[in-house]
């Protein structure tokens, strides 16, 4: 089954009508990557992948004892279905599950990511104090940049989180972002941090 040629609104109706092979196309062959990041991302109760999709996939469909609505019943299609999910699926990680102690992340040229540690974080295998980085944030020219920076790098937010906090579109996001991070690192090398 080609899944690419349905539009979110036949995938959410092809999964509340229980659809197997949508169930099976969307959720455990295109959204596989995704729920397998999150899978390593967690320490999760879960034996593999597939049982972890398995759970997300009751989660977003039981019902609300509040609305009598399931979470994918509620969904609006204000944002696209796969950053919903996203957004859920980490939500749901985050409420019942601990991040695994082996993450690490670095804030690279490629990459988007910077590690919290607990009075320092990693930036391209320099370790910056959090008051050396908190300094650098009030030094910021763009006031939206140091808040971008903080909400995903010191508070640890994923990048739908953040442009939800910034009232941004994904795709805005994303133009935001790396410009915040080429802010951010050239201030630290004008302060001799990196």
């Amino acid at each position: 089954m080609d899944i690419s040629q349905y539009t979110d609104k036949e995938i959410v109706a092809g999964l509340l009508r229980r659809d197997k092979a949508i169930t099976i196309a969307y959720l455990y062959e295109k959204c596989y990557p995704l729920f397998k990041a999150l899978f390593e991302k967690y320490d999760t109760d879960c034996e593999n992948c597939i049982e972890f999709i398995n759970e997300i996939y009751v989660y977003i469909m039981a019902k609300s004892s509040k609305s009598d609505l399931s979470k994918l019943e509620a969904f609006g299609f204000k944002c696209q279905f796969i950053y919903w999910l996203k957004i859920v699926s980490e939500n749901y990680c985050h409420t019942l599950f601990k991040k695994s102690s082996y993450q690490t992340n670095k804030l690279t040229d490629g990459g988007d990511s910077l590690s919290k540690l607990p009075h320092s974080i990693i930036i391209e295998s320099h370790e910056i104090s959090l008051k050396d980085a908190e300094t650098i944030l009030l030094m910021m020219p763009n006031r939206r940049y140091s808040q971008l920076i903080r909400h995903r790098y010191l508070e640890e937010h994923t990048n739908e989180e953040t442009a939800a906090l910034l009232g941004m579109n994904i795709n805005n996001y994303y133009n935001k972002h790396r410009l915040a991070k080429a802010q951010f690192r050239s201030m630290l090398i004008k302060e001799g941090l990196l």
